[in-house]
């Protein structure tokens, strides 16, 4: 049965920052997400760049690996990569740990959290930046090499200038993925913002009033980053000329 005192209480009562109210908790699980979801962001980024130049202009060996990467991590759920890179993963480690004579090792819930949502973006990320390269006018990049440029000159100059305006939309988009993605890390017991909703609608039984406050959030999240990510691309693309119809 409902408690009596939830069922008295109004939803800005419910939502009170202090005690009985559980708008604190929500905040916390509000920032728990934020951090796992800029950390994985990053991670990502990083890996999608290296990712993306080793596609391109690696060794055979190095594509090859690339491509079973990417290849893997956008066919398998999100959820189920979760799954074996929080449990899987970790518990092959110790074995091996073990088997060599020493100490099994316990990996923190938040690094965890990052590695395993970063590895995840990481895919993603190597594709569109690949696309954004591949994007850049190849005429710019003779002309480059015509005035004697080295590659880390021209990538520096010419290519990471250039990919970086036609990368925004779709690292746009990855962002607003990692900020939903960490809601799986639900799962496996960390309490980010979708944790602490349920823990605080189980608990009261207003399961409408919580889950609608954390909607509210998510979508304060993605209206913000929306507008960022907006003058993020306005200012990659200043001095580009604009295409018109």
């Amino acid at each position: 049965m409902m408690p009596l005192a939830a069922m008295a209480a109004s939803p800005f009562e419910l939502l009170a920052l202090s005690p009985p109210g559980w708008g604190g908790t929500l905040l916390l699980g509000l920032a728990n997400t934020m951090v796992i979801a800029v950390g994985a962001y990053a991670l990502g980024l990083a890996i999608g760049i290296m990712g993306a130049f080793g596609k391109l202009y690696g060794g055979p060996i190095t594509r090859d690996l690339l491509a079973v990467y990417t290849t893997i991590v956008r066919a398998v759920p999100e959820l189920v990569l979760i799954l074996i890179l929080f449990y899987a993963v970790p518990g092959l480690i110790n074995e091996i740990l073990i088997g060599l004579g020493h100490e099994r090792i316990v990996l923190p819930p938040l690094i965890t959290g990052i590695a395993v949502l970063g590895v995840v973006q990481g895919a993603y990320s190597t594709e569109v930046l690949r696309g954004a390269i591949q994007a850049v006018p190849h005429g710019q990049i003779e002309a480059a090499r015509a005035m004697g440029m080295t590659p880390m000159l021209t990538a520096r100059r010419i290519t990471l200038p250039l990919m970086t305006s036609n990368a925004i939309p779709g690292l746009a988009n990855l962002w607003l993925n990692a900020t939903k993605d960490t809601a799986l890390l639900a799962v496996i017991g960390f309490s980010e913002l979708t944790k602490a909703t349920y823990q605080a609608a189980a608990t009261t039984k207003a399961f409408f009033t919580f889950y609608l406050a954390a909607m509210a959030l998510y979508l304060a999240i993605s209206l913000l980053s929306t507008v960022l990510f907006g003058r993020i691309e306005k200012w990659a693309r200043r001095g580009q000329r604009v295409m018109s119809r």
